[in-house]
Parts: C-alpha cells; sequence; structure tokens
C-alpha cells in the first residue's frame, strides 16, 4: 500500500510505515498524476483536494492533519466511495496560546488592562470554546456568536451584530463556507468593517476569507484608530503584502504550529486509517513525541508583569510579525513561496502547558491567573 504524505506533517515515518510505504511530497504542489499513484492520501490545508486531483486513481482513503476541512470536496470524496478523516481539536490549544498572546501583546501596547474590554468570540468550536474557557477563567466578560450551535442548542449565544456593537475585542474561529444560511466567506465585509467600534482589536486564527481582505486594507487606510491580528490570509499563500504592512501584527497562518499540536493531528488520522483498515493502532503520541524540556520558572516578578512575561517566554507572536513583514518587501512573484518557507521551518515552539512556574502561594490570585491561562504552577 502506497501511503503519500505532505512533507510537513510531522512524525509521520514512525506513525505510518508500519501499514505501508511512505513517501512524501509539496503538498502545495502535488499533481494529479502523483496523487492518483497513491493508496492512501494524507495532506494538510495547502491541498486542494477534489475530483481533479483524484478522479482515475486508486485513492481510497484520504485523511487531512488539520482541524478544517475546506479544502476537502466532500461531496465528490463521498460520492467516490473514499473514506476521509481530519484532526479537529488537533491544535486548539496552540490557536489559543496564539490569540493569548495576542491580547496580552495589545494590552502592552495599548496600556490598557485586559479586563476593561469586553470579548466577543466568533465561532464556538474546539478553538472558541477553549477560548471562551480560558478568558472566563481570567475573570473576562466574553460575548459568544455561533448560528449553527443557537439553533441547536437555544441560549447562550449572541448575534453577530450583538458583538459588534458591544465588543471592543472580536475573534474569529469560524470554519470557512460558502453556502447555506450561516455562510462565513467574507462574513466580515465592508460595511461590518466600517462599523467597527472605535478602537476594536480584530483577531483572525480561523479562516483568510472570513474577513474581505480588500476591504479591510482599504478600512485600515482610515481609521487608525482599529488594531487587527491576522494568522490568516484570502490568497494563501500569496498574502496582501500592502495589508500586512497596515496590521498591527501579521504571521503566516501558524497559530496553530506547536509541536504539540502538529503532532497531536498526525496521531489523529493515524487512528482514523487503522479504523478504516481493520487494524489495531500500535503507535502512540506518547510513545514518539519527545518530552517538553522541563522550564520551571521561578515567579520572582510583580504579579502585573509575570502573565505577559510567561506568555512571551513561551510564544511571542512579533517574532513571527517581523519574519512575515520581512518577506512583504518580496516582490509578488517570490512571496508565496516564501510564506510557506516560513511555514516549512518554523521553529520548535512548545504549548504553554509545558511551562512550570513556581515560587507563588497556589492559593493566590496570581497563581489562579497562571494557570487560566494555561500554565502549569508547582511547589
Amino acid at each position: 500500500m502506497l501511503i503519500l504524505a505532505d512533507e510537513n506533517i510531522p512524525l509521520v515515518r514512525p506513525f505510518f510505515e508500519g501499514l505501508g510505504r511512505v513517501e512524501v511530497v509539496d503538498g502545495r504542489h502535488l499533481a494529479p498524476e502523483r496523487a492518483q499513484q497513491a493508496d492512501v492520501l494524507l495532506v494538510r490545508s495547502v491541498t486542494q483536494v477534489d475530483r481533479r486531483l483524484l478522479e482515475n486513481g486508486r485513492v481510497g482513503f484520504v485523511a487531512s492533519a488539520t482541524i478544517g476541512t475546506d479544502h476537502l470536496d466532500l461531496d465528490y470524496l463521498a460520492d467516490a466511495g473514499i473514506g476521509v478523516a481530519n484532526a479537529p481539536g488537533c491544535n486548539a490549544e496552540a490557536v489559543v496560546d496564539y490569540v493569548i498572546s495576542a491580547l496580552l501583546n495589545l494590552a502592552a501596547a495599548e496600556q490598557v488592562a485586559l479586563a476593561s474590554r469586553t470579548l466577543g468570540i466568533v465561532g464556538l468550536g474546539n478553538v472558541g470554546g477553549r477560548l471562551r474557557a480560558r478568558l472566563q477563567a481570567l475573570g473576562l466578560e466574553v460575548l459568544c456568536c455561533d448560528p449553527p450551535r443557537a439553533e441547536r442548542e437555544g441560549g447562550g449565544y449572541r448575534p453577530l451584530q450583538t458583538l459588534l456593537e458591544r465588543c471592543d475585542v472580536l475573534c474569529l474561529h469560524t470554519p470557512l463556507t460558502r453556502t447555506g444560511h450561516h455562510a462565513t466567506h467574507h462574513l466580515l465585509d465592508r460595511e461590518r468593517l466600517e462599523g467597527l467600534r472605535p478602537g476594536t482589536w480584530l483577531i483572525n486564527a480561523g479562516r483568510g476569507a472570513v474577513i474581505d481582505n480588500r476591504a479591510l486594507c482599504e478600512v485600515l487606510e482610515e481609521r487608525a484608530d482599529l488594531r487587527v491580528v491576522l494568522d490568516v490570509w484570502e490568497q494563501e499563500p500569496g498574502f496582501d503584502a500592502q495589508l500586512a504592512r497596515r496590521v498591527t501584527w501579521g504571521t503566516p497562518h501558524i497559530a496553530g504550529h506547536s509541536v504539540e499540536g502538529k503532532a497531536r493531528g498526525t496521531e489523529m488520522i493515524y487512528q482514523a486509517l487503522c479504523r478504516h483498515l481493520g487494524v489495531p493502532a500500535e503507535q502512540s503520541l506518547e510513545g514518539l513525541l519527545s518530552p517538553p524540556p522541563v522550564r520551571q520558572v521561578e515567579a520572582g516578578r510583580d504579579s502585573d508583569s509575570l502573565p505577559r512575561h510567561l506568555v512571551n517566554l513561551c510564544y511571542d507572536l512579533r517574532d513571527d510579525d517581523a519574519r512575515l513583514r520581512r518577506i512583504a518587501q518580496l516582490p509578488d512573484a517570490k512571496r508565496g513561496a516564501a510564506f510557506d518557507q516560513l511555514r516549512r521551518s518554523y521553529p520548535e515552539r512548545r504549548e504553554f502547558s509545558t511551562l512550570r512556574v513556581g515560587g507563588l502561594d497556589p492559593a493566590g490570585d496570581t497563581a489562579r491567573t497562571i494557570r487560566a491561562l494555561g500554565f502549569s504552577v508547582v511547589p
């Protein structure tokens, strides 16, 4: 059995070599004639899997080591009898870490207390739900919008318009859908962008086309009061360089790129293929992923500055912003390849949960804040 895998899926050989012959490819430029040779195709979000790619081939199972599935033509795959899997929630903790880094660094840059802001989360899936839990544990006011869940579950959710009117922080975590009553393509169009509250912070670590990027670029030219953090872009990898220069911070679609998040995705699609084949899953993340380095940090700081210090010790998104700004200077023809290279060569990043903080009263307010952020507090 030939298993064709995106070269950027970590631990793919240790997980899958017991099931078949593994060959790795550039997922961004995978040709149909190559894909059609495989029995199993393992991809990430850069590969559009549809009839054009697979028709007349022998692929019987497709798995994406990602949360989303908008790059998979699910209708075609079902009609063709091809098994499908993805990895919902695999990197959700890493994306929440990213948003927390953005929020604390924005608060520091604006010299305001995060507690003074009303936060809105659009999309309460794996990421949005975890983000809400952490923010509420910090004692922050959080409003949530998720129309499909509101229809299924009833109360607890607000219309998008309510968030636009009441929130001065908006975090977008929706899938990208182009049809249906709750389509999210250009959910934030020009009219809604122009109607944002003065001083709004807008963070998109979901899908690029949920925001009309051209309209956002033009609105930012007119409104210096807005603060925007983008990890995802329309037309990736060829992102809008002008927009990248106008946002507060921009990063190359790496919010979920923690070591743990990417490896969890591999484990989840490995388990899915084992179920599809009817064989036991003999490999596990625990056995294959190196444990995180022990990084016990003694507090030694005042309680106000400690949370941001710890967050940036684990992950400071301003470093990724600097990398993106450098490649934004490149000509259009070279920028896309450079964007992909940033993702391909991304430095090792561990999740907040791997950092242990000592020197605090475990029952004190500072320790409770540190735990709410996602860190471990040890004696």
